[in-house]
């Protein structure tokens, strides 16, 4: 998310209410970045704050980190080394509650060099103990682990590929990684370069000892291939789509295999969507961003992709899978005829007017397999133009994927920018949600021009909109991020960074 430069005046209900952290009193470094970090149920756990040190030797540098809890008490703070090439990290929360800081803005120039590897490593915190330590990663090759402490660099790792194609005709590949499940788990296949076969997929304990093995395009080429890719994964079973080609002819099934024992319990096939729909629907890529398309829930796992049609995207798909008896539900939302009631100019293609077309900016979930898909109106760069937004578009689908209602947020054109709309949180257990976006508007009284804050609110399939007054502020830069269920949280430093605090603000709804 890019910074938005505002103060908020009135978020406050009466019941004044708001919590606060001063960052500059906890930690004395140059700050280098903040994100909210969540646990593997999607639950906010709190945050993250980096800082830089500086250099402590030609090839290392020094950073801080303060973890706050989602009420903005300290929970864990230390430094650590790490190599030049590294910007700065963002944190996330692993299935074993450690946080794990991964680094950004890598300056590949100096990973290139001969004095620093192949990738810099994450971090881990543990919070029991406040340590932090480089991760630990785990090779795996015919059967046998080796631990990865530091990684070889690109010239070596390539050099060691084409020496391993020379020796066995092609390059061994394999993934390994730790799962909450227990034990670990591991893919691996040969690369041929063109093609690649003898893909598995191996389960081990604890004490890496191979439980079982699932091979799969055993005898791949590059005509006739199969592949997998996996929805879900729990302690019971394992949710994928198996993806077989025979030219230009594919075939889809939902391939669901025991986790205990590696065997298919299921293996039933996928229609009624085009191939391309089925193929991407468990990604979903939206200008320069990657948007989460899926949530899983105790009884089903549902995904949202967009429906090809002769290779042009033309809608939405909706794949909705049932745990307990591995049926599926595969449904589209078309923009012409379903938009067009909301929308009478819409386009095959999404397409609106003058230029623009729906970009998808964020999705949401929720227990009864609806979906809200949310867009922007976007118009591309061109050669003489600057890249355009104007109105956020909202569609609310009912259980069985058809449009309930569609509402048209009327926003003023923005130009060279695409970050109006800021950031959601479900509530309630997951059946509501909120979404937050902002506006430069004109004043009805002075009629001059301000920043507005829109909070918006689809709570029991019902839609409510508050509108907040917000302005610039001289030398303060005001980040809001999600906050715990029912607030904002604003980060406000001014650019000097004598004034680096964090505040929590009730919501009304």
């Amino acid at each position: 998310m890019k910074k938005v430069l505002f103060v908020v005046f009135g978020l406050l209900s009466s019941a004044t209410f708001a919590q606060t952290q001063d960052l500059s009193a906890l930690a004395s470094g140059q700050f280098a970045g903040m994100n909210a970090i969540f646990d593997t149920k999607e639950n906010l756990y709190g945050y993250v704050s980096m800082y830089s040190y500086g250099k402590t030797s030609k090839t290392s540098q020094k950073f801080g980190y303060v973890i706050l809890d989602k009420n903005l008490n300290p929970v864990a703070n230390n430094e650590f080394e790490s190599d030049i090439s590294v910007g700065s990290y963002v944190g996330f929360m692993n299935f074993r509650n450690q946080i794990i800081l991964k680094p950004v803005n890598i300056n590949y120039m100096l990973v290139l060099s001969k004095t620093l590897t192949a990738s810099p490593p994450s971090m881990v915190i543990n919070i029991k103990d406040n340590t932090v330590k480089p991760k630990v990663y785990y090779d795996y090759k015919n059967g046998t682990f080796s631990e990865i402490t530091e990684q070889k660099n690109w010239k070596e790792q390539r050099n060691d590929s084409r020496q391993e194609k020379k020796d066995l005709g092609y390059d061994y590949v394999a993934y390994v990684s730790e799962i909450k499940e227990g034990g670990y788990l591991a893919t691996e296949h040969h690369d041929y370069g063109r093609y690649v076969n003898n893909n598995s997929i191996i389960r081990f304990d604890d004490n890496k000892k191979e439980l079982w093995r699932y091979k799969y395009n055993t005898n791949g080429t590059k005509k006739v291939f199969s592949d997998i890719s996996v929805l879900d994964r729990d302690e019971n079973y394992m949710y994928s789509i198996l993806r077989k080609s025979d030219g230009k002819d594919r075939a889809f099934s939902l391939l669901v295999i025991d986790m205990k024992t590696g065997k298919e319990v299921s293996n039933k096939p996928l229609s009624g969507l085009s191939p391309e729909t089925l193929y991407n629907i468990d990604v979903f890529n939206s200008g320069n961003e990657r948007i989460d398309n899926d949530k899983i829930f105790s009884d089903k796992i549902v995904y949202t992709g967009r429906n090809f049609v002769d290779s042009r995207t033309e809608g939405f798909a909706r794949l909705m899978v049932d745990k307990k008896d591995f049926s599926t539900d595969l449904k589209t939302i078309a923009f012409r005829p379903d938009y067009q009631k909301y929308i009478k100019n819409i386009g095959k293609e999404g397409d609106v007017e003058s230029g623009y077309y729906l970009q998808t900016k964020d999705m949401y979930f929720m227990n009864d397999g609806s979906v809200g898909i949310l867009a922007e109106k976007y118009k591309p760069e061109g050669q003489y133009n600057a890249p355009k937004t104007t109105d956020l578009v909202y569609t609310y689908t009912d259980k069985d994927f058809k449009i309930k209602e569609i509402k048209i947020l009327e926003k003023e054109k923005t130009r060279w920018a695409n970050n109006d709309y800021l950031f959601s949180q479900y509530l309630n257990d997951g059946k509501d949600v909120v979404f937050f976006y902002r506006d430069y508007q004109k004043d009805q009284v002075t009629k001059e021009k301000k920043w507005n804050l829109f909070i918006n609110t689809v709570i029991d399939g019902k839609f409510a909109q508050e509108i907040v007054p917000i302005s610039e502020k001289d030398n303060f830069t005001v980040y809001p991020y999600v906050g715990k269920e029912g607030y904002i949280l604003l980060h406000e430093f001014n650019t000097k960074e004598k004034y680096n605090k964090v505040r929590l603000e009730r919501l009304n709804y």
